[in-house]
Parts: structure tokens; C-alpha cells; sequence
């Protein structure tokens, strides 16, 4: 039920942009079906982006049933909005899901989450704690599901899936409570739905989207809950009440708990926080309710205009997180591999996030369009899109790249769980061109083609610069290593008796993706395998001695390294240089060698 007070100043707001009682009494009816169901909140969002459309059409007659007509429509474009850039995420990043190799980052994931649970939590002890909930969730999936590549990835896709439904859900509700601050509306223009919309396709659409859709890591399950955390701030910052920011909460707990890096997203959100205000919008989202009574306290306090209930739940984070996090800074030495970012850095993400470097400066023009946008079609009205996505967008990336010009802690995949802020930013500028072309002002201009041309130009040179990026990035050659390739190479060149250097150690993990071949290779410089360590890539003797006597009747070697720079390494332990000082006192020169993306295999023998 709508309070009175809402009620008069939707009156107020129809009566002035239509100058009659007919059309004001048109509103009440389209207010009044727009807040039925309110405890089904995804639905009820169909609804106002209904309403939202039609809000300007004439009454005629009694209108029962053009009233029930345009609520029916109004949910069926609601869920359509939803569900087709869902679908179509679905079905680009599961198209050849199976084909790329894996590479060394998906080896771990098989290696560790077939162990037993009492394993992988003795591994976690040591090492990789900050994977330690993907782990067990792979754990159960890949009991009904096998470890073939598309089982591995599949819940990635799932993921995505998810995160590209509520990117525009997000754009769409941004877009909602921009118009609801605007008595005057869009006339028959539906603007958040069709900005929905379009931020739920380009996410679907994006290059990087499919990339980690199709990778067997946590990352995609990281930027599924960033995007329901931040569909959940957008409900819980206008309403206030605790079981909203309460479920936002556990929504950004999760991200954390899948990457602790996701934790930023609360330091984005703070920002947006920071840069809007939602409080003259108190109860105007309050569906299937009475208002009538409630006050600034029922939504709790304020400090200027951050909700003491947001830092609460932003404490509650990071208390729950707090075990993990104390874990995580004991096992700094997983990231020792990171350097500190220059501008090629900043470069390479500003490209892949865009898709290529064709894409760069479409992407970035769409983007201002949509700032554009959000600061005069809306005078940047409470939490618009580009209010939530700016930070979201900026935020993570701006922070992780400044501490690592202290200590590195930056690395890309971090902070992917951004891409959907992108694509919520150019969905907005693509219909803010929409919205130009449906202006009253350029309708009546003898050149009010141009924006619509604008519009469909933009969005077919799109299409056409993505075929490219869509091609390559579900290609093996997009990942640093082809383990298929490697496992092949060896399974086709093994003999009895070879034996096997890994340098340095870790390049174990290299061998564990597709095992059988190097499971057939002595490896003589292993101390204890991964699962009697508790590690992911075992440990290793540490005398050159022992190393030397177990070297014995050995006339073939292979040796496994993979490096970015696709160079032979330079052995950086004293086992290392042993490995290598043995392999030359015998004779044994180099019989061939192999590269299978960033991995090289070399054979010697005598």
C-alpha cells in the first residue's frame, strides 16, 4: 500500500507534467499497480521500469484493462531485460568452453581440490588460504561433475551468468532511482530498462567476460557476488532498513572470502556513498507497504551522508574476514612473483578491459557519454549509474596499483571483478544517445535522425570490433601455458629410465594438468610429494650430495621451466645449479626442445 505522503507527490508530479485530472488519475492507477507484490523485489523493479514508460500516456475510459495490459507488459519487459543478456552470456562464454588448454593456474585448482577435505585443509595451512573456499566448493562440484576442462570451468560460467544478470539489474535500478528524482520522466522512452539492458549486453559481450567464464579459477565467482553486493546497496542505501544492508553484508563477506582483494569493493562503494545522497528519497521504494510514520530514525543514523548501518556491515565484514586475512599476511610469499606496476601496466588493463586496443577508444568515448549523461539528463541524481560505477570502476584498480609501489600486491585478475562498472558506464552513455534521439527538442529538428543513426553505428561497429577479441581470447594461445601441448610433447618422446628436473620447484604445477606422461618420469629430486607435504607442488631435497647420488644410471633428462620470458632460467639454488652441473659431468647435450606457450620442455641425453 503507498503512504499518503508518496501518493501526493506522485499526484503533484503527474498533475504538472500533464496539466489535467485525466492523466493524474492515469499516474495513481499506474503508481498503484507498480507497487503490488512489494515483498518480490526483483519483480516490483519490472514494474517501475513499466511504469516509468508509460507514465505520460493519456486515460481513457474506465482502463481496467489497458491497466492491467500495461502491468503485464511492464513485468515481461522487466524480466526480458534480465534474462536475454543472461542468456547471451550463457551462451558466448560457454561457446568452446572445453577447447582452450588448461593452464598452470587451473592445474592448481585440479591438483588441490581432488584431494580428500582433511588434505586440502592441511594445505591450506601452508599455502593458498585465500582460495581455501573455491577449493571446497570444487571440492563437492567436481564429485558430480569430473575434472575434464569443461567441468572445471563450468561454475565460472555459472558465475558469470549471474553477475551479467544482476550488471543489468544494477544499470537498471541505477537508472530507476535517476528518473524517480525527476518528476518530469522521460516521456514513453523506458530509460532504466533500456539501460539495463544495454549494460547487461556489453557485459555479456566483453572479450574478458568470456576469459574468465572460461577459466577454472575464483575470479569469476568474486565478480558474481561485487555485482549482487552492489545491486544490494542500491536497495539498502534509499530503503535503510537492517535486512537489506544485512544481506549486502554477506554478499560482500563473499566476495572477500572468494578474493580477499574483493574486499575494495567496499572502499567503491564507500565513495559513491560519498559523492550522492539518497535521503530525499526516503520510502519511495518501499513497495506494498505503509510509509505513514516512519522517520530519519527508522532508517538508523547518519554521518553526512554515509549510513551508520553501512559502516556497521562493513565492520561485520571485516570481522568475519578477520581469521583469513591474519592467515593470508602469513603466506605473503604466494605473491613474491609480483613487480610493481609501470605504465604498461596501466595500459594492458585499460585494453583488456576494453576488449583490444580497436575497442579502447570507442569503449572510453561511451564511458564519457555516459559520465555526460548522469550529470545532465540527471543532474546526477542520487545513485545513477554512473555514481555507482565510477567508483566501482576506479576505485579497486587506482588502490592496489598505489600500494604496490610500495609492496606489489597488483596483478590484473585481481581486479576483474570492475569489468561489470564498465560495461554499466558505456551501457549508459549508449543510452544516453538514445535518449538525445527521443528528446522532444531534437525530434522536431530537421537533422533528428543523426542521433538515432549515432546510435545504431555505434552499437554495429561494436558488434564488428568484438568478433575479433571473442575469437582470440577462447583460443589456448590467450593463456601462458598450453599444458595439453606439453603433456602431448612428452607422452610422445618419453622412454623408460628418463628422468626429470623441475627448475625452480614450483614448475611442478606444470605437470599436474594433464599427469599420465610426467607421472612416468623419475623425478629424483623430490623429497616429499604434494600431498605428504601439504603443499601444492611438493618439496624438493636441499643437499647436492644427495642429489648427486641419486644420479645414477641415468641417461636421459628432461627439464621443465616455464617463464614469461620464454628464456631457459638461471638456477637460483643450490639444488638448481646441481641439477644442472650433473646433467653437463655426464656428456648429456640438448636432443631437442619444445614450447608449448610459456612452457619449455628440454630433453638432453647422451
Amino acid at each position: 500500500m503507498v503512504s499518503e505522503r508518496d501518493s501526493k507527490a506522485e499526484d503533484r508530479a503527474a498533475v504538472d507534467a500533464s496539466g489535467g485530472q485525466a492523466s493524474r488519475r492515469a499516474t495513481l492507477r499506474a503508481a498503484s499497480a507498480a507497487h503490488v507484490g512489494g515483498s518480490r523485489r526483483i519483480e516490483s523493479d519490472a514494474r517501475e521500469a513499466g511504469a516509468a514508460g508509460s507514465v505520460a500516456g493519456p486515460a481513457v475510459g474506465p482502463a481496467a484493462a489497458p491497466a492491467d495490459r500495461s502491468k503485464g507488459r511492464g513485468r515481461l519487459t522487466g524480466w526480458l531485460v534480465i534474462a536475454v543478456p543472461a542468456v547471451t552470456s550463457f551462451v558466448v562464454g560457454g561457446y568452446e568452453i572445453g577447447g582452450p588448454s588448461l593452464w598452470r593456474d587451473e592445474a592448481y585448482t585440479k591438483d588441490a581440490i581432488t584431494r580428500p577435505v582433511g588434505q586440502i585443509f592441511t594445505m591450506l595451512g601452508h599455502m593458498d588460504a585465500v582460495h581455501g573456499a573455491y577449493y571446497l566448493l570444487m571440492h563437492v562440484v567436481v564429485a558430480a561433475t569430473g575434472t575434464s576442462a569443461t567441468a572445471l570451468r563450468f561454475p565460472s560460467l555459472c558465475a558469470m551468468v549471474v553477475a551479467t544478470a544482476f550488471t543489468a539489474a544494477i544499470g537498471r535500478r541505477a537508472a530507476a532511482l535517476a528518473q524517480r528524482a525527476n518528476a518530469a520522466g522521460q516521456g514513453r522512452l523506458n530509460v532504466p530498462a533500456l539501460t539495463g539492458f544495454l549494460s547487461g549486453m556489453v557485459f555479456a559481450t566483453a572479450p574478458y567476460m568470456t576469459y574468465y567464464a572460461q577459466t577454472a579459477r575464483s575470479y569469476a565467482i568474486v565478480t558474481m557476488f561485487a555485482t549482487i553486493a552492489s545491486y544490494l546497496l542500491l536497495r539498502a542505501y534509499p530503503d535503510g532498513r537492517w535486512r537489506w544492508w544485512s544481506a549486502y553484508a554477506v554478499a560482500a563477506a563473499l566476495t572477500g572470502l572468494f578474493n580477499l582483494f574483493g574486499l575494495l569493493i567496499l572502499a567503491a562503494h564507500g565513495v559513491t556513498l560519498l559523492l550522492t545522497d539518497a535521503r530525499d528519497q526516503k520510502g519511495r521504494d518501499q513497495e506494498g507497504r505503509d510509509q505513514e510514520g516512519r522517520d530519519q530514525e527508522g532508517r538508523g543514523r547518519w554521518i553526512g551522508r554515509v549510513p551508520v548501518r553501512w559502516l556497521a556491515a562493513c565492520a561485520a565484514v571485516l570481522i568475519v574476514l578477520g581469521p583469513l586475512l591474519r592467515v593470508a599476511h602469513g603466506q605473503q610469499e604466494q605473491i613474491s612473483w609480483l613487480t610493481r606496476p609501470d605504465f604498461n601496466t596501466i595500459k594492458r588493463l585499460l585494453e583488456d578491459f576494453a576488449g583490444s586496443k580497436e575497442l579502447l577508444v570507442p569503449v572510453a568515448l561511451l564511458v564519457l557519454a555516459g559520465l555526460v549523461t548522469a550529470c545532465l539528463a540527471d543532474n546526477w541524481r542520487p545513485l545513477n549509474p554512473a555514481a555507482i560505477a565510477l567508483p566501482w570502476l576506479v576505485v579497486p584498480p587506482v588502490l592496489m596499483i598505489a600500494a604496490s609501489s610500495v609492496k606489489p600486491v597488483y596483478d590484473e585478475r585481481y581486479v576483474e571483478f570492475c569489468l561489470p562498472a564498465l560495461a554499466i558506464l558505456v551501457g549508459a552513455g549508449l543510452a544516453g544517445i538514445v535518449r538525445l534521439a527521443s528528446a522532444a527538442q531534437v525530434r522536431q529538428m530537421s537533422a533528428a535522425w543523426l542521433p538515432v543513426a549515432v546510435a545504431a553505428l555505434t552499437v554495429l561497429g561494436l558488434a564488428a570490433l568484438l568478433v575479433g577479441p571473442q575469437g582470440a581470447i577462447r583460443q589456448t594461445a590467450a593463456r601462458p601455458d598450453n599444458l595439453r601441448l606439453a603433456s602431448a610433447t612428452v607422452a610422445a618422446n618419453e622412454q623408460p629410465g628418463d628422468v626429470v628436473f623441475y627448475i625452480p620447484v614450483n614448475m611442478h604445477v606444470l605437470g599436474t594438468g594433464y599427469p599420465a606422461p610426467f607421472e612416468r618420469l623419475r623425478d629424483i629430486a623430490l623429497a616429499k610429494s604434494p600431498i605428504a607435504s601439504g603443499t601444492l607442488t611438493g618439496t624438493e631435497i636441499t643437499s647436492p650430495a644427495l642429489l648427486k647420488s641419486r644420479f645414477t644410471d641415468v641417461r636421459r633428462v628432461w627439464v621443465v621451466t616455464g617463464a614469461g620470458t620464454y628464456k631457459f632460467p638461471v638456477p637460483g639454488n643450490p639444488v638448481d645449479k646441481e641439477k644442472m652441473a650433473l646433467i653437463a659431468a655426464a656428456g648429456m647435450h640438448i636432443i631437442h626442445r619444445w614450447l608449448a606457450g610459456e612452457v619449455m620442455l628440454t630433453l638432453y641425453g647422451t
